[in-house]
């Protein structure tokens, strides 16, 4: 529902009059289009929800229906991504023609195939700023995922299954700033208490962070420091000065929390290296860690009873998994080390760095192991975590130093403006450098 201050109304978009619902709050920073692969899109109640959030949060939107009432008729052209991108494309242009929306920023956000829809139109127009996916499509996109450039958040229910792996691939195809978020226990339509609420959470702090605003009080969020990886481990390193040349050795998770380390260890004339850690994932559904596998002198396996006992995996399987994450954790090794072993750590003051954490699953699994090698001192440093996963580590550790507790707390890369992947490349050449400027 429009608050008392919306223009909220019908409207007829474009040379094929399609039909849509324009909101229109007053002092509008940007304009969001919404994609739905079905004609009816205009009308979608989760859309809606999104919509009428993104309005209080100071977003013109527009809710469309990309298909005519005879087109839906032919259930094709919900998966024809070349068409409903170019009734994207017609209503982009629309805005463009109107002089209350034409000097707004624009973002698409999609759902089901016109998610696909929405990346297709981006990688065709340099102005649309922002795309953010809800239980989407993406994969369908195909190549055009290559050419998108517009910052690019995909959400999906954490009980999608077969959702999950469609948006990884997709994911893994994009090059441009891009986030992935599972929204724990969701099915793909985020019917569940609390699901869609997290939706438009993501969805608001994506498009604030990448739509540019023509307004000079536009909404900010001070949660949102750091311009990259790099920038975030400079920043990390000068809350560390006290272990300046003390011996100590930075171990990075890779790979995002490579680069943060490059630059605390560079900062601080400390060893830099890896600590190789994998999730063991619960059968069916990679997200839910049973328990990692962590390189070491004597590879370390930590498991979580309480989950193990709820999911009850087969010997077999914990087997055959934990098999399979030390093959990856040997591939990283011989990339990244060259074969060597991992270094000595006991006595030594050891700072774990990633890039961020959300649950902290994984990077518990690796304190635990670092703990048994009888560190002298063992410090987790990161750039931003949520108070509660950071109250659950403090057992691991001797000392915790992160920079920001943001509250609410949803995905780590909402606090980067970039966080693209990291890459294999990346970490190899960095490690190199590190170990090249004497600091190894």
């Amino acid at each position: 529902m429009a608050s008392a201050r919306d223009e909220l109304g019908e409207v007829v978009v474009g040379p094929h009059r399609l039909a849509g619902i324009l909101g229109l709050p007053q002092g509008a920073i940007a304009i969001v289009i919404f994609a739905h692969g079905s004609g009816s899109g205009r009308l979608s109640p989760r859309n809606n929800q999104v919509a009428a959030a993104l309005r209080e949060a100071g977003f013109a939107t527009l809710l469309l229906d990309l298909l005519s009432p005879e087109e839906e008729r032919d259930r094709g052209h919900v998966f024809d991504i070349p068409l409903l991108a170019s009734r994207l494309t017609e209503a982009a242009d629309w805005t463009r023609d109107r002089p209350e929306l034409a000097a707004l920023p624009i973002g698409y956000f999609g759902a089901s195939t016109g998610a696909a829809a929405a990346l297709v139109a981006a990688a065709g127009r340099p102005d649309v700023a922002a795309v953010v996916s809800r239980g989407g499509r993406p994969d369908l996109a195909g190549e055009a995922l290559h050419a998108v450039t517009a910052p690019t958040l995909l959400i999906v229910g954490g009980a999608d299954l077969p959702v999950i792996p469609l948006n990884r691939s997709a994911f893994a195809e994009l090059s441009c700033a891009k986030d992935l978020v599972i929204v724990p226990e969701a099915t793909h339509l985020f019917e569940e208490p609390g699901a869609l609420e997290q939706v438009t959470q993501h969805a608001i702090r994506w498009f604030r962070r990448f739509l540019p605003s023509r307004r000079s009080d536009a909404v900010t969020d001070d949660h949102l420091v750091f311009a990259d990886r790099r920038d975030a481990g400079r920043r990390l390193a000068s809350a560390l000065t006290k272990f300046r040349d003390s011996g100590a050795i930075v171990l990075a998770l890779p790979r995002g929390g490579v680069p943060v380390a490059f630059e605390i260890a560079r900062a601080l004339h400390a060893q830099l290296d890896v600590v190789l850690v994998r999730k063991i994932g619960a059968p069916g559904h990679e997200e839910l860690g049973l328990g990692a596998v962590v390189d070491g002198a004597h590879p370390q396996v930590v498991l979580n009873e309480e989950i193990l006992r709820e999911i009850q995996p087969s010997t077999a399987y914990l087997e055959a998994e934990t098999a399979r994450q030390l093959a990856e954790i040997e591939r990283r090794r011989q990339l990244y080390r060259d074969g060597e072993p991992p270094p000595e750590i006991a006595g030594r003051t050891t700072i774990v760095v990633d890039d961020g954490i959300a649950t902290g699953g994984t990077v518990k699994a690796a304190l635990r192991a670092l703990a048994r090698s009888k560190p002298g001192h063992l410090v987790l440093a990161v750039p931003l975590a949520p108070r509660d996963s950071l109250a659950d580590l403090s057992a691991e550790v001797d000392e915790i130093i992160c920079l920001v507790s943001p509250d609410p707390f949803f995905a780590v890369g909402m606090h980067y403006r970039d966080f693209g992947q990291t890459s294999d490349q990346e970490v190899t050449e960095l490690l190199r450098r590190s170990k090249a400027t004497g600091s190894a």
